[in-house]
């Protein structure tokens, strides 16, 4: 099985600083959604892994974040596209979980979902978070500069040296795409 793992604010989404709380606010990165698109058309399973701390700091509720899972798939759907699951941590750093990246709880409810050994999946993000938390968990990280990806680029270089990095989701939908 072909499997990714992705981000969901700053890799398929637009992202806040002020977190995405409602469908008016989920507005999908230009080509993200035909990049998921071609990756469930080449026989990839694509997952999603985010932290939704918005939840437990009582930004927005999780009918509003199940109503933004609901508008991403329908609007796959109309590309051709799908997310075969949605994993996501609704606490705040000070919770102390282990589903929060840069811990690795979510990549491991991943693996035991899917029966799949992470080495070699590809886990794309935009935060020092994604990346720590992909390598922790045996996944192949790779950095998008969309969202806070230049960001995290510029502050955390020393850490990204063995670390993929493209523009965007659609950049690696084409470089992962034409290796496979």
């Amino acid at each position: 099985m072909k499997l990714i793992i992705l981000d969901r604010d700053g890799v398929i989404n637009e992202d806040s600083p002020d977190f995405i709380k409602s469908t008016q606010e989920w507005r999908p990165l230009p080509g993200s959604l035909e990049a998921i698109a071609r990756f469930c058309h080449a026989g990839w399973r694509v997952v999603v892994a985010t932290n939704q701390s918005g939840i437990g700091r009582g930004r927005f509720d999780f009918g509003a974040l199940f109503a933004m899972h609901d508008k991403m798939m329908r609007l796959l759907s109309e590309v051709g596209g799908r997310i075969d699951g949605v994993f996501f941590c609704p606490h705040t750093p000070e919770d102390n979980c282990s589903c929060r990246k840069p811990k690795t709880g979510l990549y491991e409810d991943i693996a035991r979902r899917f029966q799949i050994d992470l080495a070699n999946v590809p886990a794309v993000g935009d935060s020092i978070r994604d990346i720590h938390s992909a390598r922790d968990a045996g996944a192949s990280p790779i950095l998008v500069k969309s969202g806070n990806g230049a960001k995290t680029l510029r502050e955390h270089a020393d850490q990204l040296t063995d670390v993929a990095v493209y523009e965007n989701l659609s950049a690696v939908a084409s470089a992962l795409l034409a290796s496979k």
